[in-house]
């Protein structure tokens, strides 16, 4: 008995591992509550193209603009534009840090300034949300080096065997009087200090080596823990069991006739469903932004394919280099309530309807026949209630219309209780006309937004006047 009920284990083990491994040799698409893939990256040249932008991706391959196509992060400090985002998650998960260069061409810069005498430092944000952002700040990563004249395309990975972030990233350093970039990196707990840059790669001679993105393997996929892939004049794989130790020249990708003179930013995405990954290349030379290129593994370049057609779609902006994070169901809920493509809108005045409510050097008034962004807010679900919106500027994502002293500002979102409760209205019945709307302060309830000479104001409406005043239609 004890025999056949062996014999019969065996055959019910054979044929699970039978359809296990059919499986596994078609691979499919992981189940639609799966969480999905964040890209921060930036969309081309330009103040408004050189900022920080968001897309969302279910499966890796088809992705869609968040924040209704806006940016989601300005750069306030340094060049004022940011390019090349890096997204960074600590070990834990609780905090985040997005790091970019200091670049903002055609915005008082131009590429001769900014590689022989550019921007020393990196921009970065912090976060603990992923929807939450400090304000950015310059990071100091070039200013050490002798005759470093930019720093460029930075990346940041955890290392475990040092306990820290090796934070890396391009310089040009010349040689005998050519332009040549070498990748540096530095260590970092924090991101606001580093230990002294120390040369990560240098290509021989005078060949420039500008972009470089490190992905970690597990165990049974390669010869390799890790594998980087660089600009260098081609896309170059190489291989190595520590992040600060050999690396080992694998291959290129010219076999698929793809080569650093064609396609640049090279940006790693594991397949959360399966063992694939795709290298987004940027396809700067012919102004496509990315393209995905799949492998089973990524050490071997023999294993690399082209997409076919149809197989992907990057969405109405334009992508370029930046980073993807495969997000956990927690945080991409709450990338999605943040980030969600809510219309842009405008608050046309009851009793003067020419004039529409606009920010102007962060005050707050109603100007005739506006229509660009400085009048265009999105009605976010309110910052402190449920049942309320807050009013957030397109071009100052982040920014929201708030009452201090009974006036309007523009002011940027500190996170605060007292900001959100300032900074949310209830939608309410217009006071003048039911088919407009008046917006109820949350935390005084006596008083709406009005104008008032022109300026909005929050005060308590007991007059025809101020019921005309507090009244506005939402419209595109």
């Amino acid at each position: 008995m004890s025999r056949l009920l062996t014999r019969l284990a065996a055959i019910l083990v054979a044929v699970g591992l039978f359809f296990t491994s059919q499986s596994l040799a078609t691979p499919q698409r992981a189940a639609a509550a799966d969480p999905g893939y964040l890209m921060a990256h930036f969309i081309g040249e330009g103040s408004t193209g050189q900022q920080m932008y968001l897309a969302h991706s279910a499966d890796g391959l088809h992705w869609n603009d968040l924040n209704g196509g806006a940016p989601v992060l300005l750069s306030t400090v340094g060049t004022k534009g940011v390019r090349d985002p890096a997204l960074v998650r600590s070990p834990g998960g609780d905090k985040y840090w997005i790091i970019a260069t200091d670049l903002c061409i055609g915005c008082g810069q131009n590429w001769e300034g900014s590689i022989n005498n550019g921007s020393r430092n990196l921009v970065v944000w912090e976060s603990t949300d992923l929807v939450n952002w400090s304000q950015p700040w310059l990071l100091n990563v070039a200013g050490a080096i002798p005759d470093g004249r930019n720093a460029w395309a930075p990346e940041a990975i955890w290392n475990p065997e040092t306990n820290d972030y090796v934070l890396y990233w391009a310089t040009n350093k010349p040689v005998d009087g050519k332009t040549k970039h070498r990748i540096y990196y530095a260590r970092t707990g924090d991101f606001r200090t580093i230990s002294t840059p120390q040369i990560y790669i240098e290509r021989p001679g005078t060949q420039e080596i500008i972009d470089t993105q490190i992905v970690e393997l597990p165990a049974g996929v390669g010869a390799y823990r890790y594998v980087r892939a660089s600009g260098d004049g081609q896309i170059t794989l190489e291989g190595s069991n520590s992040i600060l130790g050999t690396w080992t020249n694998l291959g290129n990708l010219s076999g698929i006739g793809l080569t650093g003179a064609q396609v640049e930013g090279p940006m790693w995405m594991k397949f959360r469903d399966r063992n694939e990954w795709t290298l987004y290349l940027d396809q700067y030379a012919s102004g496509r932004g990315y393209l995905p290129v799949t492998t089973t593994d990524p050490s071997a370049p023999g294993s690399y394919k082209l997409p076919a057609s149809g197989s992907y779609n990057m969405g109405v902006n334009k992508k370029r280099h930046g980073s993807i994070l495969n997000l956990t169901a927690a945080e991409e809920s709450r990338v999605l309530a943040r980030w969600s493509d809510i219309p842009a809108k405008r608050l046309q005045s009851f009793n003067f309807q020419d004039r529409y409510v606009r920010h102007a050097n962060f005050d707050v008034r109603i100007d005739q026949n506006i229509t660009g962004p400085d009048a265009q807010f999105r009605l976010r679900p309110g910052l402190a209630g449920s049942g309320t919106v807050s009013f957030e500027s397109v071009n100052y994502p982040g920014y929201f219309l708030r009452h201090s002293n009974y006036d309007f500002q523009l002011v940027r979102n500190d996170g605060t209780a007292q900001f959100a409760a300032d900074a949310t209205f209830r939608q309410v019945a217009g006071l003048a006309d039911a088919s407009w709307s008046s917006f109820q302060s949350y935390n005084h309830p006596d008083r709406y937004i009005r104008h008032y000479a022109y300026q909005l104001r929050l005060d308590p409406i007991t007059t025809a006047t101020g019921r005309s005043d507090a009244t506005f239609r939402v419209t595109n």
